[in-house]
């Protein structure tokens, strides 16, 4: 495991260990987080922890023309229960994510730190949140990263049943129509992969990676860019 020091480089991810652990150290920088997003790395500790940085392999990835919607999701869609927005809520959608109970999981990993970075990244156009309304009441959500024509999928919560897969179909079929061909989600979900999301090799996730992030990123809000 590599530690980092100021200067703002990561090691090769071939130096990851098996449970995908690359570096630990440095800081949350906006000029750092976007460095490691190029890379494939993203930072995820626990709070009083030193930050670990990431590069597991495989990667769990949707291919955006691969999105699957279930027969009962496709009714839930055309009922028009729910709303989404973009870009309107980010620091209470951050939040939520933050505070949400989880099955399983004590505490959280979105430290106060990590909250701080990511509503830094919104403000510089960089990081970008998906509201989910019901009779003007915000029930789900997500948030996370776009650089390129790829979306680095961060974390989403839910307060009511469905409302979280809606804001992400609706997330994914918006990207898909403006040239976007992989959301990146880091690690396996049943959730998502009832959608579409499957593991690839890291390698294979790094190419893709680097093909993308050729395309020139949509920076800024995307209240009015994704409808």
């Amino acid at each position: 495991m590599v530690v980092l020091t100021d200067e703002i480089i990561f090691p090769n991810t071939d130096l990851a260990n098996p449970d995908g652990v690359l570096a630990i150290g440095g800081d949350l920088s906006i000029n750092r987080l976007l460095d490691a997003y190029e890379n494939g790395i993203f930072p995820w500790y626990n709070e009083g922890s030193e930050i670990i940085w990431w590069a597991p392999d495989p990667r769990f990835v949707l291919f955006t023309d691969e999105l699957k919607i279930s027969k009962s999701m496709k009714q839930v869609l055309r009922s028009k229960r729910f709303q989404v927005s973009f870009d309107t809520q980010f620091e209470n959608v951050i939040h939520h994510c933050k505070t949400s109970n989880r099955s399983g999981q004590a505490g959280t990993w979105i430290t106060e730190d990590m909250e701080k970075a990511y509503i830094d990244l919104h403000k510089e156009g960089f990081a970008h949140s998906v509201e989910v309304w019901e009779n003007d009441a915000l029930v789900a959500g997500l948030y996370g990263v776009s650089l390129g024509k790829i979306f680095f999928g961060e974390s989403m919560f839910t307060k009511v049943s469905n409302a979280s897969k809606v804001g992400f179909i609706t997330l994914v079929t918006a990207l898909r129509e403006k040239g976007f061909k992989m959301i990146d989600s880091q690690d396996y979900t049943a959730h998502l992969e009832s959608l579409g999301a499957f593991e690839i090799p890291r390698n294979q996730f790094e190419q893709i990676l680097s093909t993308e992030l050729k395309s020139k990123s949509k920076v800024g809000k995307w209240t009015e860019w994704l409808r």
